[in-house]
């Protein structure tokens, strides 16, 4: 059997290099002659990059750049590996027990591939998921008081923003119908603009956060990730932006020196070339 591209398939598990992996892992933590940078790390320092290298790998997934994005996921590894040999280290945890952790929840939540009930529907999944992180919970000692417990404080805003409304959801806490998401949107934006024509700082950002909620709630329901969106819409802005800045400089202007209508029309510009 050949692999896609036709080269010879590799080792699925490809022990060999994980185990060189750890092994470099343990030499840049190694107090004699390791990495200093790396030998200063612990979770909390590390956590922040680990978020920077999952935004680089859906980075590299908008960009459809495949030759990239094995050094991405790569990258992203190499975080687990980091925090499994801190672990390690501290006696609580090692790599093996990280893997050992995954496989158990892996066929503990999918019981419909690894145990005897059976759907094909996404939707059953899902809410059977649920009931298991659930039942999980319970079983750790974390009673659920509320359905939104145990969604992360830390996840982006937009996450955890799809989340709360989904378990609310799925009681039946919804706006019936799209129309009347919009017209509340249409209310959220009205009592917005009123708090930014008071001064209000205070309120302004209040009812932004309102807005975004309500503007998170269409994406629910339409199948968007907003955060995929925004990524979407800053990469069209800043390519707009970039065609203008070349534009004035074919035409020997600064885009700093051009008054808000000349710029205007360069965005214009842009816009047709650039959907």
């Amino acid at each position: 059997m050949t692999s896609p591209n036709n080269r010879a398939p590799l080792d699925p598990l490809n022990v060999g290099r994980l185990d060189r992996l750890l092994e470099i892992m343990a030499q840049l933590r190694d107090p004699d002659g390791g990495c200093p940078w790396d030998l200063a790390q612990d979770f909390k320092s590390i956590a922040p990059c680990t978020i920077e290298e999952a935004h680089e790998v859906a980075d590299a997934i908008e960009r459809n750049d495949l030759e990239e994005l094995p050094d991405e996921v790569g990258d992203l590894l190499f975080q687990v590996v980091f925090y499994a040999r801190l672990g390690q280290e501290q006696g609580d945890f090692d790599f093996a027990q990280v893997v050992e952790r995954i496989i158990e929840k892996l066929e503990r939540r999918h019981p419909h591939i690894f145990g005897d009930f059976k759907t094909d529907d996404p939707a059953v999944v899902a809410a059977n998921w649920e009931r298991i992180k659930q039942e999980e919970r319970k079983a750790k000692g974390q009673s659920d008081e509320s359905l939104l417990d145990g969604i992360s404080r830390g996840l982006p805003e937009f996450t955890r923003c799809l989340k709360l409304q989904k378990r609310a959801a799925g009681v039946g806490f919804e706006w019936p119908t799209m129309e009347a998401v919009l017209m509340k949107l249409d209310e959220e934006v009205l009592e917005l603009k009123e708090a930014l024509e008071k001064n209000d700082s205070d309120a302004s950002e209040d009812e932004l956060g309102d807005v975004l909620l309500v503007l998170t709630n269409v994406a629910r329901r339409q199948g968007i990730d907003p955060a995929q969106a925004l990524r979407r819409a800053n990469q069209k802005f800043e390519q707009r932006f970039r065609a203008m800045e070349v534009e004035a400089k074919a035409q020997g202007q600064v885009m700093a020196d051009l008054d808000l209508d000349a710029q205007e029309a360069l965005w214009q510009s842009a816009k047709k070339t650039i959907k």
